[in-house]
Formats: structure tokens, C-alpha cells, sequence
């Protein structure tokens, strides 16, 4: 019997797919390219296209592999096809029982690494090579420089020369060529240049300084050659590699070694490959390898992607590659490979939608044929609204209110307010924009635009660290000094400078505050800021509390250089524990917000615990590995954010992918701005890019190729370099065209598109974009034909000529330092109002109402008060929406107390049993033969990893060793579920599940602990394993009768099973208002 979608999702309870969706996903079984719009829903299609071939017999879930760019991503596909698999068990029985969870899923370069970590020695590269992230190769890379043992002709620093090895190496990597195709490509230029004649009409002066310049380019790339031989034997000798050598050697072995392919095949017999327009030529080499060429019509390949959402190229990504699938993966007769499309957009309104539409239609005719989107049925018009405005201060003022506008309304009506986005083309309008909405009382979130080392709460412990670890940081000092935390003012800064100067010994010559400022700069030659800390001198030379600050600094700095003989690791936690950041961002994380508010923190202490795996890590090469990524990585990546309920986030149009917000605002759609036209790196100036004849993605649709063949004098060669660099920048302009269309295409209900004439400094306007007069013209002839797609609000005359910038002369004043409470005044007279009132008899009260109280925050006072006093009533307690299992067993035990630390969570030191259990859970899931798709330390706020105890741990593992377990296979192990229980979604993570000779199954969980000692402790933790149990039978789609549960305390040897279990409604009477009160003064919400 063959099931149809249709038929599988009604079996699973899920929507019936419409008639694109059925198409893509009962497709027979060979190559298959799926052109999937924005919003076209291809992750739900994709995953039920797997069901349907597992359900059809095509393949079991072992033989399924999805191939993607981030783990995010890969962790969402991953979820979605095992919750399928999982239903789809239930349905049908016994065919796919135990099979959820056994697909791969995995990154592209994860499973590059794979690859070589098995086949590699056939190359050969060695499988245990360390890869190294981009700020380690730099620091390789420069080392390599610095130590070239030959004079370079160059003028150029070492570091600049470091810059252009590793983007040359790099492209050579993604191009699969050697520095031996390099050496001889500037021969022919120079040739022609120097040996052609004058044009007609041309004095015969010799080339031009154009031609020359670009000649000179040529030849310092030839100059790079020996330098990237060095490193590359650098990199073979360490036996270490980066990404873009892993993924160069995985397409070399795939492509020189048949028999990978044969075998990866054989065990994969329906693969997924995710966001295909954006793999790069070393992606495409690879993959076409192993499962192109027409090779086997039976294995189910299916390339999802968009070509109109290629949009980074920037990073090596080939828009040409989508294009070319239907001929890289042909079917066995040689015919092209089929391709299909989803073409409704479930996510944008049809206003926005055909305003995307019309943007993209030039790049849609210079792309594989892609037909424009279509909006859903019965889909809201939505709201389109474009501006131009004088100038960028009056942009930015309309764009906030607009939004603010929006949240008002809400706030009226007793709505959440909408989800909203500012996107914007460079990082440097983040600011001004989040200024702007602020000042109108909107929260917002300023997204991944500054490095890891640049957020405020990170930057905080950075410093701290740095200062802890090097005495004479006077830089880190200042930072720390005049942080959000310390916060010292200029005079007591300017007597601790002169302490400093006293100190070394020099005569104080600087007197006023800009003097001093200059003297203490982080490049002057003086004594630093540090020194003083330690002996700050005589008291009365500093106000009174700025004194009683630099004594407390100076002790905290003493307890922490205690931990300088500790692991890296260890001091950075101590340092973040002692200085408090987590209480900071938790405290200002919104209510309802997602996450933690520690993401940034727990992002920092992964790259700690990621450097701390070399070989004698220390702190001083920490800090020098951090000072290098600052520059190479823009400041690491931070940790990725998704979309926020409550605030409006700013954030890249790049980073914006993917996403999708009610309101979504595009501006700065001005000249030099969106499209951005900066000096752009092609291999005419840039010695650190590629020439086109050794790049993989030449040809149609791909990088356009210098021909110089009819080149007959050197006005013809510089002619034709004219047009081939208009070509190269047609090329870029189209991507911004492309990245104006993601902008676009993330609105579910609003897109705000504006520009401005006079931007904050220059001479010139710069006027509307081509883009945004476009549009213009778009709405235009929409309200011509009667269609309107949206509004043009206002539209600001060119400047008169020889008209000065009116925003010139404006001097931005800000105060420093920066004060954590921007409404001090009004916290502080709160504070004293609440102070005075608690103090006082109530019959004192009226003394402190004459003093006035316009605001009324003395009725808002004697409201606290009273509600404080009534202590003797109790009130339900508001638990999150989202809870882990531990945290519902410990309401079982104390509800209000755990209540209460949900809803207020504090910083902990880390647990020395809790970490010797993570580091056991990770032994046997390893002694199964199971893979992580995610390492421990990888997952959001599982903190910073500490070094547990070596004996102890062994311990362990000889126990459970000794166990029956040990010698048992299990069905599945690290089972990931979430499952509602009541209105709370529950979440955990099954350590493992053994079949059992009836039919039935075990769910057990490892303990490291002991046994508990009574019966009320044993009752509590059966709660843990009844949730284990329900979630289970859930996910098999088995009766729960057939799950059993139990728990090994490894240590022990001894395997509990309780008797009786809390079933589901016992579960969710546990999460009832009534079971959870609180005094009425206490605040658990």
C-alpha cells in the first residue's frame, strides 16, 4: 500500500498539504532541486517528504541524512522529522517502533569532518587533525609571516600581509587549486600592458598609472605564494586544518575516490540538502561526488533553496550552484534533473509580498527561472509605507514613531505588542535608530551587530579578567573603573591618575581634566591606572565614596588573583560570578521574554572553555587570542538571538534571515547606503582575491571571466578592464538587490521603507537609492492600475544646490561616565520615598505627602505597603510557560520555593556532582556509540565547563561497566522531547530505552548519586520518571502500559523501578494555580 500526504497527515494530525507541497513530497525517489520562496513553509515540507519515504518503504530513518548550514537549523529539521517519525511509529505499528532519533542530521562542515575522520587516510590526511577557528588560523598565519625568512618587496605591515595570505588561501581552498596554477597569472597582463601599443589618438606615454596599479596587484599576489606554502606546511606538520581546508579536502577525496561515494550511498538512502543556494564550489565538488553524476535513480536527493536569497557570496557562497544542480545530479539516463516549486507564501501579507515580487524581478531574469511568490489564501492585505525625508534625523523619527505608535495601540487595546525589526545595511546606524525608539518609550534589543567582546556585560568581564591577569592594564582599568558597576567620577579618576604619576616616580604636569585624559590614554607612556589601584594613598584626596570603591576594587582584584593558579576556565567563572553580570541581564531581560538573558555570557564562557583545550592555555594567551579575534572576527560571533515579543530588535538584514516580524522596518534606503557601493574587493585591487580563470563558478549565470583575446593596444585592454569591472560590480549590485528582497520578505504584517537626502555629516546629499525610487515607482503604478500595494507618506524635494547640511554642526553631547539608571532622579526619590515610608509611623506618612507628590508615587507606595501587610492571604503563583523535568520535580517537593526560584533566578556556582554527572552522561552515551549533534557545552546557558574529578569519574565508569546495562543495546539514547502537560510545555531529555523481551520497553535514567533515603524522597523523584514515561509512549506512538521506567544508581549498582507512577492528570494537577500560593507579599510573578 502506498500512503499518500494527504493520507499521512491526516494519520498524524497535521494540516493536508496543498497540491505544491504534495508534489514535492511524493516525488519518486532520484534527484529532485525543490525552489522554495520565503515563507513557502520548506522545513515542514521537507521533513514530511522524509515520513513519506519511510511510510512507502523507500528507506528506514537510519538511512535518512540532512545536510544544512547552522546547527541551529539542523537542530530544528532534526526535531521536526524525529517528532514525525515518531508519530508516524504510532500509526503503522511495529515498521519504524525504536527507529526515532536514528537519522543524521548534521552541518555541512560537521559532516565534511565526518568524512575525513573515516575515509581521510585514503587522501591522506590525518583523522585527528585539530581544527582551528579563524582567529587561531590568523594567529598561525601571522606567525608564518613574521618568521618568512626572505625580505618581501612590499610596504605593506605584517599584519595586512597576514590578511591577504589567509583570504587567498582561503579561496584557493574553496576553488580546489594549488599555489602551482598560481605563480604564472599575471604573466599575460604584464605582457599585454607592456607590450601593446597606444591606442588611435593616444600619446604613446607608456601604460597609465590605472593599468599599472592593477598590474602591480597581480604580481604581490605572485609574492604570496611562498608565504602560503609555509603555512600550509605549518598547518600539515601541527596536524591542523580550518574550514575551508576540511571542506576542500573532503571534495579532493570524494572526487579522487569512488568508492566514499559507493559506500555513502549504500548507508544513506534519502538525503537532504538545505539551503543549496548557498553552498560554496568545494560544497558543490563534494556533494555532487558522493551522490551525483546519474549514479543511482533509487537514492532520494532533494536540494531545497532560493535562488533570490542567495546573499553570501561575500563568504564564498556561489549563486550559480542551484542553477547548475539539475545537470550536476542528472538521473541515470542523463536528463536533467526534475524541478519543482513552493510558491505560496504563508508568512508575508499580499501588499509586501508583491512589492517583493517586483524588487526581485531583475534578479530573478539573471538566475535560474524562479516564478514570482503568491500570498496565501484569505491572507490580510497588510500595510506597506515608504518616505523620503530631508534629512536622517527626521528618517529615524518617523520610523519611531510609527512603531511606537503601533505599541501604543496595543497597549490600549490590552494586546501583546508586535513582534517589530528594524533592519539595517551597516552596523553604525544601530544606534541612532535604538536611540530614537527609546526616547518614545519602546524597548529595544540592538541584535548581533557588535562582536561577542563588545556587549556591555561580556566587555564587563573581559576587562575584569584582563585586569585581574595584567596589573599594569591601565586600559581595563579605566574600563573598570568607570563601568556601570564602579562607576568612578572625573575628580576621584583624576586623583588616582596623580597617584599613579607619584607613584613612578614622574612630576605631575598635567592639570586639567583634557590634560589628564591625554596623559592616562591607553598608548601614553605613563604609569598606569592599575599601579594606583593597589595603593590609592591618602583617603581625603578622594570623595568619600569614590574612595570607599577604589579599597573594595582593590580587595576584589587581591581574592581574585588567587585564581591565577587555577584553570583559565575556573578564573574567568570566578570572575563572572564575583562581578555579578548575571543578575544584572536577568534583571533586565523583559517578563515573557525568551531565554535567559545570559546567552552572551554563556557564548563567552563556551569560546573560554574552547580555548582552554589547547596545550598549556593560560590566561596571558587568552587574552592575546581574544585581542586577535577583536580584530579578525569583528569580536567573535555572539550568541544567536531569536525573534523577541515585546521589544523591537535592530539588527543586519544578513542576520535577519530566516526571521520573520509583524513590523518590519527598512531604512537608510539612500544613495552609497542600501545598495552599498564602497570600494568593493575584486581581483583587480586586491591581491588577496582570486582570479576569475581559477575560480570553479565561472560561466553561466556565475563570475564573469576577463577576456582579453581581440585586445589589439592598451586602450582596447583598458576598455576591456572597464567593462569586465562593471560586470564584477553588476554582479554585487544584484546581491544587494537580492538582500533587499530577504528585507522585504521577513514582514508578516508591516514593511516601513524609508531614505533621507542629508545624512549626519558630508557635504553632499546623498539623496534617495535607486532602490527606494523604485519602489516609489512600484507603488505608483500599483495605485495607477487600481491594485494599490502600498503608500508613499512623504516624499522630501531635492536640496537646492550649494545648500548647506543643516545636521553639519550639531555636536552630540553625552554624559560620562555612562550612568546604568538613565532615570536617576526618578529612581532615586522613589528609593527615598520607599525608605522614609518604611522607617515612619503611618502617622508620618503626611509629612512626606507635603513635600509633593505630582506623580503619585506615595499612593503607588502605601498600595506596596498595604499589600505587604496582608500577608496572612495567599495567591496563585504564575509558573513560565516552558519548564525543564528537574524543575517539576522540585515543585513536587516545594512548590513555593521552587516557584519562587523560577521566577527569580539567581547565579549559582557551578556544582562539582552535578558536573562529574554531565561528564559520566557523556561517557555512556559515547560507550553507545551515539553522536552528539550538539555537544554539552554547546547548549544554551549549560554555563562555564569545569574540570571534574578524574578519580571519581573513573570510578563511575567502572561501575556501570560492571552493570547488566552495560551489556545491553539500547533502542535509543539522549531522546530530546517536549510534551504538554496542562498549559505547560514540559522539556527534558531521556538518558536511554531498552526493548524489552515482551515487547515492552524500559526508560532509564543514570544516576550518580545516592538512593533517596525515604519514602516522601522516593515519592518526589518518581516524577522524573513518570514524565520520562508519558514522553516516551508519546513519541513511539505505544500504549503507555508497554513503558516502564526505572532509575540505576551507578555507584550502588542498584536499579529502582517504583511501583506506582504519577499518570498525566496527577502530572498536571502538580502545575495548578491552586497547588501553587504564595504569601500576598511576596512578589512570584
Amino acid at each position: 500500500m502506498i500512503y499518500t500526504p494527504i493520507e499521512l497527515a491526516a494519520a498524524l494530525g497535521l494540516p493536508e498539504p496543498t497540491d505544491e507541497q504534495a508534489a514535492v513530497i511524493c516525488a519518486e525517489p532520484g534527484p529532485l532541486v525543490v525552489v522554495a520562496g520565503a515563507g513557502a513553509g520548506k522545513t515542514e515540507t521537507m521533513a514530511a517528504r522524509v515520513v513519506w519515504l519511510v511510510a512507502n518503504g523507500y528507506a528506514d530513518p537510519g538511512q535518512v541524512l540532512g545536510l544544512t548550514f547552522t546547527r541551529k537549523a539542523a537542530g530544528q529539521l532534526l526535531r521536526r522529522v524525529r517528532s514525525r517519525l515518531a508519530r508516524l511509529a504510532g500509526h503503522l505499528g511495529t515498521e519504524v517502533t525504536g527507529a526515532a532519533g536514528t537519522l543524521m542530521v548534521s552541518t555541512y562542515h560537521a559532516f565534511a569532518g565526518a568524512l575525513l575522520r573515516e575515509f581521510g587516510l585514503l587522501l591522506p590526511v590525518e583523522p585527528d587533525a585539530r581544527l582551528l577557528s579563524e582567529t587561531e588560523m590568523w594567529q598561525l598565519a601571522f606567525d608564518v609571516v613574521s618568521r618568512h625568512p626572505h625580505p618581501l618587496p612590499t610596504d605593506k605591515s605584517p599584519a595586512a600581509v597576514t590578511a591577504m595570505v589567509r583570504a587567498l588561501s582561503d579561496e584557493l581552498a574553496e576553488h580546489l587549486v594549488d599555489t602551482s596554477g598560481l605563480r604564472d597569472t599575471h604573466v599575460e597582463l604584464e605582457r599585454l600592458v607592456h607590450s601593446l601599443p597606444a591606442g588611435p589618438r593616444q600619446r604613446d606615454t607608456g601604460p597609465n598609472r590605472a593599468l599599472l596599479g592593477m598590474l602591480d596587484t597581480q604580481t604581490q599576489r605572485s609574492m604570496l605564494v611562498p608565504l602560503i606554502d609555509a603555512l600550509h606546511a605549518r598547518m600539515r606538520a601541527e596536524k591542523v586544518m580550518d574550514f575551508g581546508s576540511q571542506m576542500s579536502a573532503a571534495a579532493r577525496l570524494a572526487a579522487t575516490h569512488p568508492q566514499v561515494g559507493e559506500q555513502l550511498r549504500a548507508r544513506y538512502r534519502v538525503v537532504l540538502l538545505d539551503e543549496y543556494q548557498d553552498t560554496g564550489h568545494s560544497q558543490r565538488i563534494a556533494l555532487s561526488a558522493l551522490f551525483g553524476g546519474g549514479r543511482d535513480d533509487g537514492l532520494a536527493l532533494t536540494a531545497v533553496g532560493d535562488p533570490i536569497q542567495s546573499i553570501y557570496g561575500w563568504r564564498g557562497a556561489s549563486a550559480t550552484n542551484l542553477p547548475r544542480f539539475t545537470t550536476d545530479f542528472p538521473r541515470a539516463d542523463g536528463t536533467e534533473a526534475p524541478t519543482l516549486e513552493l510558491r505560496t507564501s504563508w508568512r508575508n501579507p499580499p501588499r509586501a509580498l508583491h512589492l517583493a515580487n517586483e524588487v526581485s524581478a531583475q534578479a530573478r531574469r539573471r538566475s535560474v527561472a524562479v516564478r514570482p511568490l503568491q500570498p496565501r489564501p484569505g491572507a490580510q492585505p497588510g500595510t506597506v509605507l515608504c518616505a523620503l525625508h530631508s534629512d536622517v534625523v527626521a528618517e529615524r523619527d518617523w520610523v519611531a514613531d510609527h512603531i511606537a505608535a503601533r505599541f501604543e495601540a496595543a497597549a490600549r487595546a490590552g494586546l501583546e505588542p508586535p513582534t517589530a525589526a528594524v533592519l539595517v545595511r551597516r552596523n553604525a546606524d544601530a544606534g541612532p535608530i535604538a536611540e530614537a525608539l527609546g526616547a518614545r518609550g519602546v524597548p529595544v534589543d540592538v541584535v548581533g551587530l557588535a562582536g561577542l567582546l563588545s556587549i556591555p556585560e561580556v566587555a564587563q568581564v573581559l576587562s575584569m579578567l584582563r585586569l585581574v591577569a595584567d596589573p599594569t592594564a591601565g586600559a581595563a582599568a579605566m574600563a573598570v573603573l568607570t563601568g556601570p558597576r564602579w562607576r568612578l567620577g572625573a575628580k576621584d579618576l583624576a586623583a588616582l591618575w596623580r597617584r599613579a604619576v607619584v607613584l613612578d616616580g614622574q612630576k605631575i604636569a598635567a592639570e586639567s581634566v583634557h590634560q589628564i585624559v591625554a596623559a592616562a590614554a591607553i598608548d601614553a607612556e605613563s604609569a598606569s591606572l592599575a599601579d594606583a589601584l593597589a595603593d590609592p594613598g591618602a583617603p581625603e584626596t578622594y570623595s568619600t565614596r569614590g574612595y570607599a570603591r577604589l579599597t573594595a576594587l582593590a580587595n576584589e582584584l587581591a581574592r581574585l588573583r588567587h585564581f591565577l593558579a587555577h584553570p583559565v576556565s575556573d578564573l574567568a567563572a570566578e570572575v563572572r560570578r564575583v562581578t555579578g553580570v548575571d543578575a544584572e541581564v536577568r534583571a533586565a531581560r523583559p517578563i515573557g521574554s525568551e531565554g535567559t538573558g545570559t546567552e552572551h555570557l554563556d557564548r563567552f564562557a563556551d569560546v573560554v572553555a574552547g580555548y582552554t583545550e589547547r596545550a598549556n592555555a593560560d590566561v596571558t594567551g587568552l587574552l592575546a587570542y581574544l585581542d586577535a579575534a577583536a580584530i579578525v572576527e569583528n569580536g567573535l560571533a555572539p550568541a544567536e538571538v531569536g525573534v523577541a515579543a515585546g521589544r523591537v530588535q535592530i539588527l543586519t538584514v544578513h542576520a535577519a534571515k530566516g526571521l520573520e516580524w509583524q513590523i518590519v522596518a527598512v531604512p537608510h534606503l539612500s544613495a552609497r547606503v542600501f545598495p552599498s557601493t564602497g570600494m568593493a574587493r575584486t581581483w583587480l585591487n586586491d591581491a588577496g582575491a582570486l582570479p576569475p580563470l581559477l575560480r570553479g563558478d565561472t560561466g553561466l549565470l556565475g563570475v564573469p571571466v576577463l577576456d582579453t583575446s581581440a585586445v589589439t593596444d592598451r586602450k582596447a585592454l583598458a576598455d576591456v578592464i572597464d567593462a569586465h569591472r562593471n560586470q564584477l560590480a553588476q554582479r554585487r549590485i544584484d546581491e544587494e538587490r537580492r538582500l533587499l528582497y530577504v528585507a522585504l520578505t521577513r514582514a508578516e504584517d508591516t514593511v516601513l521603507l524609508s531614505g533621507y537626502h542629508w545624512g549626519a555629516g558630508g557635504a553632499k546629499p546623498r539623496g534617495p537609492s535607486d532602490f527606494l525610487v523604485e519602489i516609489k515607482d512600484i507603488i505608483e503604478a500599483s495605485v495607477v492600475a487600481g491594485d494599490p500595494c502600498g503608500v508613499v507618506e512623504h516624499w522630501a524635494p531635492a536640496p537646492a544646490a550649494g545648500e548647506p547640511n543643516p545636521l553639519r554642526d550639531n555636536a552630540a553631547e553625552v554624559l560620562w561616565p555612562i550612568d546604568p539608571l538613565r532615570a536617576r532622579s526618578e529612581v532615586e526619590r522613589g528609593a527615598a520615598m520607599v525608605t522614609a515610608a518604611m522607617a515612619s509611623s503611618p502617622h508620618d506618612v503626611g509629612a512626606i505627602a507635603d513635600a509633593g507628590d505630582p506623580e503619585g508615587l506615595i499612593a503607588d507606595v502605601d498600595a506596596l505597603l498595604a499589600e505587604r501587610a496582608r500577608v496572612g492571604v495567599r495567591r496563585p503563583v504564575r509558573l513560565p510557560a516552558q519548564l525543564s523535568v528537574s524543575a517539576l520535580v522540585e515543585l513536587g517537593r516545594d512548590p513555593l520555593a521552587a516557584a519562587r526560584r523560577l521566577n527569580r533566578r539567581l547565579p549559582a556556582r557551578p556544582d562539582a556532582h552535578a558536573l562529574l554527572g554531565t561528564a559520566f552522561h557523556d561517557w555512556v552515551q559515547r560507550l553507545y556509540g551515539a553522536d552528539r549533534l550538539f555537544d554539552l557545552e554547546d547548549l544554551p546557558g549549560a554555563g562555564v565547563p569545569q574540570a571534574t574529578d578524574s578519580e571519581e569519574l573513573a570510578k563511575l565508569q567502572d561501575a556501570f561497566t560492571a552493570s547488566p546495562w552495560a551489556a545491553r543495546t539500547p533502542v535509543d539514547v539522549e531522546v530530546g522531547f517536549e510534551m504538554a502537560i496542562g498549559d505547560t510545555v514540559v522539556r527534558g531529555r531521556i538518558d536511554a530505552v531498552f526493548a524489552d523481551a515482551d515487547g515492552g520497553v524500559t526508560v532509564v535514567d543514570w544516576k550518580t548519586g545516592e538512593p533517596p533515603a525515604d519514602d516522601d524522597a522516593r515519592r518526589h523523584a518518581a516524577v522524573q520518571l513518570a514524565v520520562y514515561r508519558l514522553a516516551w509512549a508519546g513519541l513511539a506512538g505505544c500504549p503507555l502500559a508497554q513503558v516502564r521506567a526505572a532509575f540505576h544508581y551507578v555507584r550502588s549498582g542498584r536499579t529502582v523501578r517504583p511501583e506506582v507512577l504519577p499518570d498525566a492528570d496527577e502530572l498536571a494537577g502538580m502545575l495548578k494555580p491552586d497547588a501553587l500560593l504564595s504569601p500576598a507579599g511576596e512578589r512570584c510573578v
